[in-house]
């Protein structure tokens, strides 16, 4: 029984320190003069940390959080909410969602807001909410020295999604675009598109922005589907449910939906809707051009040039010995050349017996 407990103690340590590498710290104990106080508090229930949206936060792919609290010998404060999730997707997305017109776009990390004494900022799939009790000019370069210790995705989970470069920069409100991933976050969202008529199930990529024109306030919503045929049977869909006065324009470019509500009888909100065109990105596994080794028409171009300069060659050399030739036959008349009468002819009289 006592060796059977020392494997199980044994077996729950290796199972802690596997999900201690899996899930490595979030913050740092200090950075920039910047001292952690304490335990940090840490937990994977989204309840926890937004007790309003936990499911959209599981959305996002939510994983794991840590709070915690820093001074400075001069005896400010820092509290750092750090939410780590599956990829950059999920953390850019949840950026989006808790970010608010009014914020302050900021260089830090990947992208980042400030309004007032909060900061809020993410890197790679890492949201990090950052409260001072005072703000100083040194605060945006000490949180990006922050950042530089932040845990990262490896792989493919680092990558940021693609679908925000297809929105047009033109009259677009300031911090207003949020990404979306699922029908929580639509909702609240406000979005104009129910989550049946998004469909969920065939997991599209959600982003809506706000835009300014003439005649009143206009929402781009564009929806990514992962084939253009799908996204063609969602438009028909769409199509279909419009009533005589409709309450949205839709437009599809190649699996994309671009979909435009608001003020949409202005002639700005048809030139908005216009202005989304998807481009397909084609990437080459092989090569695109043969090498001249292997190019069988540089070949037969270098034989025909072998065989012409072995012509040529020819051609020099005949008439080098034929010009020889000549000239020596007029300098030395039958000497070298047309001496016939000097000349005998060997004939071998070669007779089968019997015949004379």
């Amino acid at each position: 029984m006592k060796r059977l407990s020392i494997t199980i103690l044994t077996w729950l340590c290796l199972c802690t320190f596997a999900a201690a590498a899996d899930n490595p710290v979030l913050l740092p104990k200090s950075f920039a003069g910047w001292t952690q106080l304490g335990q940090p508090r840490t937990t994977a229930n989204p309840a926890q940390v937004d007790s309003a949206y936990p499911a959209v936060l599981q959305e996002y792919g939510f994983t794991d959080s840590e709070t915690a609290t820093y001074t400075r010998d001069d005896g400010r404060k820092l509290t750092l909410k750090a939410a780590r999730f599956n990829d950059a997707t999920g953390a850019y997305g949840a950026f989006t969602f808790y970010r608010q017109p009014a914020m302050i776009s900021e260089e830090i990390a990947t992208n980042a807001a400030s309004a007032g004494s909060r900061i809020l900022f993410f890197r790679s799939n890492v949201l990090v909410d950052a409260n001072f009790d005072h703000v100083t000019e040194m605060s945006a370069s000490e949180l990006r020295e922050l950042v530089g210790l932040l845990p990262s995705a490896q792989g493919s989970a680092g990558n940021l999604p693609t679908l925000p470069e297809y929105l047009p920069k033109k009259n677009a409100v300031a911090n207003s675009a949020k990404y979306i991933l699922g029908p929580q976050a639509l909702l609240v969202a406000q979005s104009p598109l129910t989550a049946e008529q998004v469909d969920f199930g065939h997991d599209p990529e959600v982003l809506m922005q706000d835009y300014t024109s003439k005649d009143g306030g206009l929402t781009l919503t564009l929806l990514d589907y992962p084939t253009p045929q799908i996204a063609g049977g969602r438009l028909r869909a769409l199509q279909s449910v419009q009533p005589a006065k409709p309450a949205f324009l839709v437009r599809r470019t190649g699996p994309i939906l671009a979909i435009v509500s608001g003020a949409i009888a202005s002639s700005d909100a048809q030139a908005l809707l216009n202005s989304v065109n998807y481009e397909a990105e084609v990437t080459w596994n092989e090569a695109t051009t043969v090498s001249k080794r292997d190019n069988i028409g540089n070949l037969i171009l270098a034989v025909f040039a072998l065989i012409g300069i072995i012509l040529l060659i020819s051609l020099i050399f005949g008439v080098f010995f034929g010009g020889i030739r000549i000239l020596a036959k007029r300098l030395f008349p039958d000497r070298v050349f047309g001496r016939s009468d000097e000349i005998e002819i060997i004939q071998l009289h070669l007779e089968e017996p019997g015949e004379r």
